[in-house]
């Protein structure tokens, strides 16, 4: 099977190379077009990019990117390093976070690269960021525990009390009025008014 023949990798590379087929049974530019739904340029471009590199320049083609900033031996060393853990770099317990692994990387290598990007690395050398918790030194597991289930559930219950009226309730003697007072009459009557 010739490279002209293999399967297209997607449907794009698939038209493109159709395109070149139709070109070699003597179609019209105009016609391949019409056909593939495309424009005539698309065409042009396509036949100029199988002329100059042949039919497999038709093919998908992978961006080609920056290069690593990290050689392949690097790479292969920082699973090594991480493995010591972070407070054998001079880091404060023993968690590698994505900055940390940053700085590790531009102290040993001389390479910079941003923290979100090490998620990357890591994954690719099989480990994964990790996040500290952070707790306070004075945190007392003991007495939390105690707190959950012995004081939490008798908050959760509410008050004893059946009979004890509850905060948002009132008494039928606080629903009247005051007596209209001040020297504004209008006031006075919308008041007694309401209170009837």
């Amino acid at each position: 099977m010739t490279t002209a023949q293999r399967e297209p990798s997607d449907w794009r590379a698939g038209r493109r190379l159709r395109a070149w087929e139709l070109k070699q049974q003597n179609w019209s530019q105009q016609a391949i077009a019409d056909a593939l739904g495309v424009t005539p340029g698309a065409v042009s471009q396509w036949m100029r990019r199988a002329r100059e590199g042949g039919v497999e320049a038709l093919r998908r083609r992978m961006a080609p990117g920056s290069p690593p900033k990290l050689t392949t031996e690097q790479r292969a060393q920082l699973p090594l390093l991480l493995a010591q853990g972070a407070e054998a770099f001079g880091f404060r317990g023993d968690v590698w976070t994505a900055k940390r692994v940053t700085t590790l990387i531009r102290r040993e290598f001389g390479v910079r690269y941003h923290p979100n990007h090490v998620g990357n690395l890591l994954r690719a050398a099989g480990w994964s960021v990790q996040k500290p918790v952070q707790r306070a030194s004075q945190r007392n597991e003991a007495a939390i525990e105690a707190w959950r289930t012995e004081r939490w559930p008798a908050l959760k219950r509410g008050p004893t009390r059946k009979d004890a009226p509850a905060s948002g309730s009132t008494s039928p003697a606080s629903t009247c009025c005051p007596a209209p007072s001040g020297p504004t009459p209008r006031a006075a009557r919308r008041r007694s008014s309401a209170c009837r």
